[in-house]
Order: C-alpha cells, then sequence, then structure tokens
C-alpha cells in the first residue's frame, strides 16, 4: 500500500527516465504546423492523460508499487509534453504557467485516491471541493489567454472529466474492473471534447497560424 508521500512525490515530481522512455514527444514544433495536426495533438496528449493516469491509479490500488511508479513517470511527461503544446502557441510564460497549474489537478487526483486507499470520507470530499475549484481556476486560465474558450464553459467540461475520473477510481478501489474501464473510455472520450474546444479556439484565434 503506497503512503500519501510517496503517492504524492512520484506522481507531481515524475520519474525522469521513465517519462523519457514512455511518453513521446508528440507536441514538438515541427509535428504541429495546421490546425489539424494541433487538434491530432491535443486529442492523443489529452487521451494519454486520461489512460495514464487509470494506470496509476490502477495500480496503486493494488500496492504495485513498481508498475505504480512507472505509470506515474509517464504521466509526469505527458503533462510536459502538454506544457510544451500550450508553450508552442502561447510562449513560454504561458508554458510555465501552465505547467504547475495542470499538475495541481493530478494532485489533487492524489489526494482522492490515497483518502479512498485510507478509507478517509472527509478526505475525498475535500479532493473532489479543490477539484471543482480547480475546474474554475483552469477555465479562467484558459479564457484570459484565449477569448474564445469561455471560462464557464472550460470549468464546465473539467468538472464532468472530474467526476468521471472520480467514479473510475471508485470502480477501482472496488474491484469492478468492466466498470473502471467503462469509466476510463468514457474519460478519454469526454478529452476528446476538450480538445477540439481548445484547437478549435486556437485556430480562430491565429488563423494564418494554424488555418490551413
Amino acid at each position: 500500500m503506497l503512503n500519501t508521500l510517496t503517492f504524492r512525490r512520484t506522481v507531481l515530481g515524475g520519474v525522469a527516465a521513465l517519462a523519457l522512455a514512455i511518453s513521446a514527444p508528440v507536441a514538438q514544433a515541427d509535428h504541429i504546423k495546421t490546425g489539424a495536426d494541433l487538434r491530432v495533438a491535443v486529442n492523443l496528449l489529452l487521451a494519454e492523460h486520461v489512460n495514464l493516469a487509470a494506470a496509476a491509479t490502477g495500480w496503486a490500488m493494488m500496492g504495485l508499487n513498481r508498475n505504480f511508479e512507472a505509470a506515474a513517470g509517464g504521466l509526469d511527461a505527458n503533462t510536459v509534453d502538454l506544457a510544451n503544446a500550450i508553450g508552442l502557441v502561447y510562449g513560454d510564460g504561458a508554458k510555465e504557467a501552465f505547467l504547475p497549474l495542470w499538475r495541481k489537478h493530478i494532485g489533487f487526483f492524489v489526494d482522492y485516491t490515497v483518502a479512498t486507499i485510507n478509507g478517509s470520507k472527509a478526505g475525498r470530499e475535500k479532493a473532489v471541493a479543490n477539484l471543482m475549484d480547480y475546474a474554475r481556476d483552469f477555465g479562467a486560465f484558459l479564457n484570459a489567454a484565449n477569448p474564445n474558450l469561455p471560462a464557464d464553459a472550460v470549468e464546465a467540461l473539467v468538472k464532468e472529466h472530474a467526476v468521471t475520473v472520480a467514479a473510475m477510481v471508485d470502480a477501482q478501489a472496488n474491484q469492478d474492473w468492466p466498470k473502471a474501464y467503462e469509466l476510463q473510455r468514457k474519460a478519454a472520450a469526454h478529452m476528446q471534447m476538450i480538445s477540439d474546444a481548445l484547437a478549435g479556439a486556437i485556430v480562430t484565434q491565429f488563423p494564418d497560424r494554424f488555418g490551413s
């Protein structure tokens, strides 16, 4: 069984060697030249985020630390790739702001998973409350970068993401693996809604750069 400190440190800090081995650098500039390239790249990154998070929480529930650490390393590498994609569009300042913000919501999922492992109802409720607050903050962040992304719409999408992933963690805790995989697929599919909205808004904001 993982303790809270080990779980948080591994997810948020990543495992550098595993990160390089597991996650392909799909956010490199030479891969994103058109709006279609951008949409595909963001879709892949966000779906990968869900799948690696599901792997990490599933291994954690089973107490398989080495498996967990590998998945957690890949999850943080995926976070870095997402930040690189944001930086490609909006510059290094936005990249540096996005990176801790995205890791923050992963931290709240860490809190939820650890509280579930420990049977802490209060811990679970606090983690969910933090995720709901985060959804508002993330909506404001994206809206500030791109007015074509309404803050309330982004907030609603992120809240649905949080609720679905939390339900997946619950299914994993109950060893209801068919339900867990059903929710994992649902969460990954939902991420396409987020990535399509994000990519579409960026193309609208920068038609000369990504319009072709």
